[in-house]
């Protein structure tokens, strides 16, 4: 088998992974969210596949060729919001992040001549390495920042493995760009990018997946055993600083102070709230405490009058904004539709 054999076994069979992928995530509906964004940096990472090959020969050509080379450098943008959604459920591309992301779609088209030959091969790629470099950092930044209240061990250690391989990955692109030109790519060298980048984005999207529960039709399903002992007694504290001391008013609180406040180890408060109350992150779980409080509040009559800003800040949340997009993810509707029709069985808990 021929080098060039392995080329094309490599790119096809990495764009036939990321198509098996994007539907299999799709289907699920747990995993349906964050597949809006593996989708769109699938076909770009197919179109990034059918040009990446120093052989003429081996390359699509004509129409398709132009194509494939223009959704191939939006690959980067869509890459870098579906790592970031990964691990944050509510991940939406806003503020800085929607601009940085538009900025490169704009700069990229511009450096294919989506906009005329005039911007064409002007240096347009030095910039978009100068803005790959950024948003590397940022997402360094998030996955390391938010590490302390991820609950899930496994999450945990995938994010700092995120940061050292796409961070390694990117940067060595970024530097054999700078060293050896944006020209410059031997055979032997595009079928490894080709086959780094897919290892990546399999692995990434395959942790993702949920693994399905042996059937067992002979077996009931039960319930969680009530805790008992140190983890009673645990979940009684957690219990009354949500709920008599609401600890979780307080708009900087975090998940050290909760650790703290418990007096127990870091570990086995993150596994009391994690497979207990079955919340991933920390920040899951204080949205669901000051969404109970935001849906007594609304359910006042005597806050009948109140505005929506006023009601967040008495929450806990900080602007309305993060206020509106908490409640949206925890009861599936805005706080508005929840306020002019809250059905008698809702009550606002916890635990």
């Amino acid at each position: 088998m021929d080098i060039s054999q392995i080329d094309v076994i490599v790119r096809v069979a990495g764009a036939t992974l990321l198509g098996l992928l994007a539907i299999l995530l799709a289907r699920d509906p747990r995993t349906r969210r964050v597949a809006a964004y593996f989708a769109p940096m699938a076909v770009c990472l197919v179109g990034f596949l059918a040009g990446n090959t120093p052989e003429p020969a081996l390359r699509l050509s004509g129409p398709l060729a132009t194509v494939g080379a223009l959704i191939a450098g939006y690959a980067a943008v869509f890459l870098w919001w579906f790592c970031l959604a990964s691990f944050d459920p509510l991940f939406r591309p806003r503020g800085g992040v929607l601009v940085a992301g538009l900025a490169w779609l704009i700069i990229a088209s511009a450096d294919r001549g989506l906009f005329g030959p005039a911007l064409e091969s002007r240096g347009l790629s030095w910039a978009l390495i100068a803005l790959g470099l950024s948003m590397l950092a940022y997402l360094a930044w998030r996955l390391v920042r938010d590490r302390a209240g991820d609950l899930v061990d496994e999450s945990r250690r995938a994010r700092l493995l995120v940061v050292l391989l796409l961070g390694g990955q990117l940067a060595a692109d970024f530097l054999v760009d700078l060293i050896m030109g944006l020209e410059w790519g031997p055979h032997g060298f595009t079928i490894l990018q080709n086959a780094a980048f897919l290892a990546f984005a399999a692995w990434l999207a395959l942790r993702l997946l949920p693994i399905p529960a042996p059937a067992s039709p002979h077996v009931p399903a039960q319930s969680p055993s009530p805790a008992q002992g140190d983890e009673a007694r645990l979940l009684e504290r957690l219990r009354v600083l949500v709920e008599v001391e609401k600890i979780h008013l307080a708009p900087d609180l975090d998940f050290a102070d909760v650790v703290r406040r418990m007096g127990a180890p870091e570990r086995t408060v993150r596994r009391l709230i994690n497979h207990r109350l079955g919340h991933d992150h920390f920040r899951a779980f204080l949205n669901a405490c000051r969404v109970a409080e935001a849906k007594r509040l609304l359910a006042d009559p005597t806050r009948a009058d109140d505005k929506l800003i006023a009601i967040a800040l008495d929450s806990g949340f900080a602007s309305l904004a993060s206020f509106n997009r908490a409640f949206q993810a925890v009861e599936g509707r805005p706080p508005s539709a929840f306020r002019h029709g809250p059905t008698p069985e809702e009550r606002p808990a916890v635990f």
